[in-house]
């Protein structure tokens, strides 16, 4: 176990210099980008959509359901701004308001339909556990915020797919969803160009120290085990200590490993972090910005102002908020959900069309491949790397 640094590296947070300058920079302008790259995939699914509906009706625009059974003003207020950014970038969307009583049965209803394409509840409901069940009552199919536990289960184990995708090029791959404002975070850093794209996908991080105040369940964690699994060493605080996430020494695990820092606070870790990301809820906390490494990167995803203006004194750049990016990579998440099931769609028709050719005694040149190719693949090493996050979480 390794002792907390001493009063040498707390030493080492020295007094900003005076020509110091810290660039503030808005959510609304990296969410741009990203509405650029949907814009994009739209267009791409619907002249594909379009070409298998030759002769039928054009199919309607990936549609989102949201439901909504709460008071509270921020579950309220992601609801319009959902409904305005659908609506502004071409997709369609409903929302339902209920009593809590009705939520499941609403859920397993839009399940059902084939109207809706993604679904999102607006949590809290009940609190705890009896949200956790209620996420998993959403179809994985449609699944936009990537809470069910087949999700949940992929990103901690560094797992991408939803296929085997070991012949990538045999048929679109189905990519795992991750949940939306890690994913946001993420988006973030590599607009930052926080990820280094020389490095090979899956170890973009590598290099970089990034403190996550807050170690929720919803967003800290994911976050941390995301970051570590791109190659961060991470180091996670909460009221409870701090926590260290890894992929080992020089990156050589598959997936992270979490150790417990005893004896840690955040005096001990943030001055040693090129980047710092809070997300504490509540008016009250305010992060020490004597303790930030100088030129460090911070972002705040909480609703709460979690850095004092002190921050651009010490900080390079500033992230004050992150809701617009959040909303974004929801609708990312719908447009990938949708073409995860055109990609099972091909998938199907490929093998009833295989199926057919059997039956009549034909060939099919895919086959012939694969049976010619047997003997060296006995021999060869299994490759799982294309089964994992190999990359920037997408």
């Amino acid at each position: 176990m390794s002792n907390p640094p001493g009063p040498v590296a707390a030493a080492a947070v020295t007094a900003p210099s005076s020509s110091h300058s810290c660039k503030v920079i808005l959510a609304n302008t990296i969410a741009k980008v990203l509405i650029s790259e949907i814009q994009a995939g739209l267009t791409a699914l619907n002249h594909q959509r379009q070409s298998q509906h030759q002769h039928e009706n054009v199919p309607p625009p990936p549609h989102l359901l949201g439901i909504l059974a709460n008071a509270d003003p921020a579950a309220q207020t992601y609801a319009r701004w959902t409904e305005k950014t659908c609506h502004d970038l071409g997709f369609a969307y409903t929302l339902l308001q209920v009593e809590k009583d009705s939520v499941e049965e609403t859920i397993l209803a839009a399940n059902a339909n084939p109207l809706y394409d993604g679904i999102i509840v607006y949590y809290p409901i009940y609190g705890g556990r009896q949200d956790q069940y209620l996420q998993n009552v959403v179809s994985v199919d449609k699944d936009v915020e990537g809470l069910s536990h087949l999700y949940i289960f992929n990103m901690y184990q560094n797992v991408r797919f939803l296929d085997n995708a070991e012949n990538p090029s045999a048929a679109p791959a189905r990519k795992s969803i991750l949940p939306c404002t890690p994913l946001a975070v993420i988006k973030i850093l590599e607009y930052l160009h926080i990820y280094n794209p020389i490095l090979p996908y899956g170890n973009r991080l590598f290099g970089r120290t990034v403190c996550v105040v807050n170690r929720s369940e919803v967003v800290g964690r994911p976050l941390a085990a995301l970051l570590a699994n791109d190659g961060a060493c991470v180091y996670s605080v909460d009221v409870s200590g701090v926590q260290q996430f890894t992929r080992g020494e020089g990156i050589r695990k598959r997936k992270h490993e979490v150790v417990d820092k005893e004896g840690w606070t955040i005096e001990h870790c943030a001055p040693l972090c090129d980047v710092v990301i809070t997300g504490v809820p509540g008016e009250a906390y305010q992060f020490p910005c004597h303790l930030l490494k100088e030129g460090a990167v911070c972002i705040n995803f909480s609703s709460e102002k979690n850095f004092p203006p002190e921050v651009k004194e010490r900080a390079s750049i500033y992230v004050p908020a992150i809701g617009k990016v959040t909303i974004v990579v929801l609708l990312r998440n719908l447009l990938r959900v949708v073409q995860n099931r055109q990609a099972q769609l091909q998938l199907e028709q490929g093998q009833r069309s295989e199926g057919r050719d059997a039956s009549h005694g034909v060939s099919s040149p895919l086959s012939n491949t694969k049976a010619q190719a047997q003997p060296e693949l006995a021999s060869a090493p299994t490759d799982t790397s294309a089964t994992t996050m190999n990359g920037v979480a997408s």
